[in-house]
């Protein structure tokens, strides 16, 4: 499979996508890492220029795992990541989520413990990830404390994750200035257009896409249409509303075949009656998606 990836990587950085997200925990356990390994690794590969190569970032996020409770867990797990990329510096490095919900007294170690990693020079940028508004406005003002400026905030967001919660963290970044980063701008693949209540995917998708899908024909019906008024697939209409939105959506590409349909969502933008449209849509589905447990409020 990693030969594949590497095509999928090569693929998108020359057609101008310099940003990868990942994070410390994505494939760890015996994997040890892996993901942030193969990212390392996929760079070092890359046989175009090396203007190119060195214009690549990437954006990884550490967890709040329980024993990880000192800023300097922060920053030891930061130059874990440095380790496995290969990297001298990240260029985004993101709390993977609050702790406020259940170990509040941990937010102060991690707040720290990102700034500290900014002071060092260890990351370029932070940010944060599945913080709610009232949590992203907390974590601005406690960075500012110590002059580090808050550049990104990353939630699940799309058509069917942008309800009232979403809407207010975009509001509340859009406040502080800083980027919103949507991730799952493909419900988890509902809006490939793809699925249908005879053509489930294997395993707990399966089961959840059988339980959402008769809720949310207002929103499968209008990306059909738009799709085909615009000669695109409803993948690439609904990443290109996110983009149309003020976000930078992050979908993930398994193979050549979705990295390739993926950036077809790019080098266009749907119209202001289109976005409405789907707007309206989306906002007539009975069901939308299971926002993430550890989102804060």
């Amino acid at each position: 499979m990693d030969p594949e990836l590497q095509e999928v990587f090569n693929l998108a950085v020359a057609r101008g996508i310099n940003l990868f997200d990942t994070a410390d925990s994505y494939g760890t356990g015996t994997l040890n890492g892996r993901s942030e390994q193969l990212l390392g690794r996929f760079i070092k590969g890359y046989p175009g220029s090396s203007k190119m190569s060195s214009n690549i970032h990437i954006a990884t996020k550490f967890a709040a795992y329980p024993w990880r409770i000192t800023p300097g867990n922060i920053v030891a797990a930061c130059k874990g990541s440095l380790r496995r990329t290969g990297l001298e510096q990240i260029s985004l490095g993101q709390l993977h989520w609050s702790t406020a919900k259940y170990a509040p007294l941990q937010e102060w170690a991690l707040w720290n413990g990102l700034a500290d990693c900014y002071e060092a020079g260890l990351v370029r940028e932070v940010g944060v990830s599945n913080y709610g508004a009232k949590e992203l406005l907390r974590v601005a003002k406690d960075l500012r404390r110590r002059d580090v400026p808050l550049a990104s905030a990353q939630v699940q967001y799309s058509l069917l994750s942008a309800g009232t919660a979403q809407a207010a963290v975009k509001a509340a970044a859009d406040d502080l200035g800083i980027l919103l980063i949507a991730y799952s701008p493909l419900a988890l693949g509902l809006l490939t257009g793809k699925y249908s209540q005879t053509n489930l995917p294997k395993g707990p998708r399966g089961n959840l896409f059988r339980q959402l899908l008769p809720g949310i024909s207002p929103i499968t019906h209008t990306l059909q249409a738009v799709s085909a008024s615009r000669r695109k697939t409803p993948s690439q209409v609904a990443i290109n509303w996110c983009i149309c939105k003020g976000t930078v959506p992050i979908p993930g590409a398994k193979d050549l075949q979705q990295a390739t349909e993926n950036l077809g969502a790019l080098g266009w933008r749907l119209s202001a009656g289109e976005v409405a449209e789907l707007d309206a849509a989306a906002a007539r589905c009975k069901k939308s998606m299971v926002q993430n447990i550890f989102q804060t409020a």
